[in-house]
């Protein structure tokens, strides 16, 4: 059976910068040797993703990319995918986006905003996720 995690943005270092939750759920997922998905919201955001990955640690290392940049994609351990660029499937999604991930997968991350005002998609997606059979959790960051 799938999952789906939630984490919910509470520390004041995430909650102003969200993308640095995002930084530690893909080194978590480096550090178990799961490839992952990272749905980015556009390419800006992906592409602000992409140096983060580099800077945000510097005792870190996560092999990643920008899916489509070259023909290592496969290869990548942590792929960045910007809306309409093909991805090949991995067994972890980290999703950015708006709507549910949809595609196989064995679990689904999604980042939870510390604001109260802007949960209220993450809920819809909660019970998108609830009709679509997967396991459900939910994470205090």
């Amino acid at each position: 059976m799938p999952r789906a995690d939630f984490y919910l943005i509470a520390k004041p270092r995430f909650a102003e910068q969200p993308l640095l939750l995002v930084c530690e759920l893909a080194r978590r997922a480096c550090d178990a040797n799961q490839f992952t998905l990272v749905l980015a919201r556009d390419a800006a955001q992906a592409e602000a993703l992409d140096d983060l990955l580099w800077s945000f640690d510097p005792d870190a290392y996560i092999p990643h990319q920008i899916a489509g940049d070259d023909e290592d994609d496969e290869a990548t351990p942590v792929l960045i995918v910007a809306p309409g660029t093909e991805a090949p499937p991995r067994p972890l999604v980290i999703n950015l986006r708006d709507e549910a991930w949809r595609e196989a997968c064995e679990r689904v991350l999604e980042v939870v905003p510390a604001d109260p005002a802007a949960r209220g998609p993450l809920r819809e997606r909660w019970k998108q996720y609830q009709a679509l059979g997967y396991a459900l959790n939910k994470h205090d960051m």
